[in-house]
């Protein structure tokens, strides 16, 4: 499925959005879209945008060109995303293969960016003063190779400045809901060890609950960008949120996935 342009839709009713007013302005408009409003029906029932599940495809685009009626923008562009720590500059939607990153932006008015989540973290970035946007699917694995930092490069590349970008992580499992092993809680700690306050005692011996907002923050953070927590836990709404792990523990084949994504008003 190639991305969608312009069709004819409502939009969406606030209650089937989260947004935070941080980065809420002028010419920036920005969803965190929830499960509710769509078609799709059985596992993937509500609002599932996922052009990589196994829903019904003629779903999954009515979805898509309701969410964008939403942001009330002409185009909407998102990755192939890989669990990558590479970012993209783009300014028209793709057509044919997307290219295979996590993070994406733009400066080009009217073209909503976006990624897809089911647990991960989906962060959407602005700088209103220099009118650059961006969006990265930061998973546990995304978030420490460097994805938040390649987005926020891109980003400066079109001519943002760090100081004024302001990013908002959007819901996204959370510590309880976050059991992980060692072996992945070791690639954090032997960079560095101070990341321990990132883990937790898990519910058996060998396992450790992971705080993947406060360490996708943390990051934000640390590279000079103002960055929050919408503070919703996909996991624990699930009439509202998709979620890979609870479709995991359900044993279900396939799940949905919703969308995050943000753009310049023309």
């Amino acid at each position: 499925m190639s991305e969608i342009r312009s069709r004819s839709a409502s939009p969406l009713p606030d209650s089937a959005v989260v947004r935070s007013d941080r980065l809420a302005g002028p010419g920036i408009a920005h969803a965190f879209f929830t499960r509710i409003g769509g078609v799709s029906e059985g596992l993937y029932a509500g609002l599932n945008v996922g052009i990589g599940s196994n829903d019904r495809p003629e779903h999954v685009l009515e979805n898509r060109t309701r969410a964008l009626a939403t942001l009330a923008s002409a185009d909407l562009a998102t990755p192939w995303q890989v669990h990558s720590a590479d970012a993209v500059v783009v300014d028209t939607p793709f057509s044919g293969d997307r290219p295979r990153a996590d993070g994406i932006a733009t400066r080009r008015k009217g073209l909503a960016i976006g990624v897809v989540t089911a647990d991960c973290g989906p962060v959407l970035f602005a700088d209103a003063k220099n009118g650059v946007i961006g969006a990265a699917h930061a998973g546990w694995r995304g978030a420490l190779n460097g994805v938040l930092e390649a987005t926020i490069a891109a980003m400066e590349g079109l001519g943002a400045k760090r100081n004024s970008i302001r990013a908002v992580l959007g819901p996204t499992i959370t510590q309880p809901n976050y059991e992980v092993g060692f072996d992945m809680a070791a690639e954090f700690l032997d960079a560095e060890p101070a990341r321990e306050r990132f883990f937790q005692p898990g519910r058996s011996a060998d396992k450790r609950q992971f705080d993947l907002p406060g360490f996708i923050v943390a990051q934000l953070q640390a590279s000079g960008v103002e960055g929050s927590f919408v503070d919703r836990c996909t996991y624990g709404e699930p009439d509202r949120f998709f979620s890979f792990r609870r479709t995991t523990h359900r044993g279900e084949p396939d799940y949905g996935r919703q969308l995050s994504a943000i753009a310049l008003a023309e």
